[in-house]
C-alpha cells in the first residue's frame, strides 16, 4: 500500500522548455502574443518554430542540407511516378577563399548570405534553394523542361554577377559563382546521390573551363546507369528482359 502511495504521489512530469525558447529568441523568432504561456496554440507556435529552425541554415535562412534530402527524395519519387522532368543545379562561389583570405571571414559570410538571397530571387516557390555546405548550393527545380534549364542556370549566374557585396564600409566585391546541372531521367527512380553526382560533374567542367559560367548535361545524351537500372528492374517481374 505504501508503494502505491507513493507512486500516486511521484510528481508529474514538466517540460523543459527554457533551451528551447532560448534558441527561438536567438533566432529572432516570436511567439504569439495573444496565446497564453503553456497553451496548445502557444506549444504549437513554439513546436512551428524549432521545425523551421532544424529545417533551415543559420546563417543563409535557406534550406540546410537535411532537408533538401529530403525534397530531393521527394522529388526522385515524384519524377519516377509522373514522368515530369526535373533539374538540379549545384552552385559554388568562384575563388571564394581569396575573398575569406583578403577580407576576413565576416566578409565571406557577407558574400554567402548575398549569393543566397540572389538565388532566393531566381527561383519559383515551388523549387527548393539550399545551402549544401560552405559555399556551395543546391537548387531542385521541379517541372522544368529541358528547355529552360540553361536560361534559369543563366539567369541565377548573370544575378550574383550584377549584385556587388557589400563587405566592409566603403568596400565593395565582385562575386561569381559556378553551376552545374542535371536533369532526372524521368520514368526512373534513379537516387539522390547519382542525380546530385552528375550535378557534380558539370559543375567541376564550369570550373574547368574557367569558371562563372553554367554547363548542363544535355538531355538528349542522358543515359541511365547500371545502378539505376537495378533500381528500376532489381524486383521487377521485367528484370529477366534487360
Amino acid at each position: 500500500m505504501a508503494a502505491h502511495t507513493a507512486r500516486e504521489l511521484k510528481p508529474a512530469p514538466t517540460l523543459r522548455l527554457q533551451a528551447a525558447l532560448q534558441l527561438l529568441t536567438q533566432s529572432g523568432m516570436t511567439l504569439p502574443a495573444d496565446a497564453p504561456q503553456g497553451s496548445l496554440p502557444w506549444l504549437q507556435a513554439v513546436i512551428d518554430g524549432l521545425c523551421m529552425l532544424s529545417s533551415r541554415d543559420a546563417l543563409t535562412g535557406l534550406s540546410n542540407r537535411r532537408q533538401f534530402e529530403l525534397a530531393i527524395a521527394r522529388e526522385i519519387d515524384r519524377v519516377a511516378r509522373a514522368g515530369e522532368p526535373a533539374l538540379v543545379l549545384m552552385a559554388d562561389i568562384d575563388h571564394f577563399k581569396v575573398v575569406n583570405d583578403t577580407h576576413g571571414h565576416a566578409a565571406g559570410d557577407e558574400v554567402i548570405k548575398s549569393v543566397a538571397q540572389s538565388l532566393q530571387d531566381c527561383v519559383r516557390p515551388m523549387d527548393t534553394v539550399a545551402r549544401f555546405g560552405g559555399e556551395e548550393f543546391a537548387i531542385i527545380l521541379p517541372n522544368c523542361p529541358p528547355a529552360f534549364g540553361h536560361t534559369v542556370a543563366e539567369r541565377i549566374r548573370t544575378k550574383v554577377q550584377r549584385r556587388p557585396v557589400m563587405v566592409s564600409p566603403g568596400v565593395e566585391v565582385s562575386v561569381t559563382i559556378s553551376l552545374g546541372g542535371a536533369f532526372a531521367p524521368q520514368w526512373v527512380r534513379s537516387s539522390a546521390p547519382l542525380w546530385i553526382e552528375r550535378a557534380d560533374q558539370q559543375l567541376y567542367r564550369a570550373k574547368a573551363e574557367g569558371r562563372n559560367r553554367a554547363c548542363l548535361e544535355q538531355p538528349t545524351v542522358l543515359q541511365v546507369s547500371a545502378e539505376e537500372r537495378g533500381l528500376l528492374f532489381g524486383t521487377s517481374q521485367f528484370q529477366d528482359l534487360e
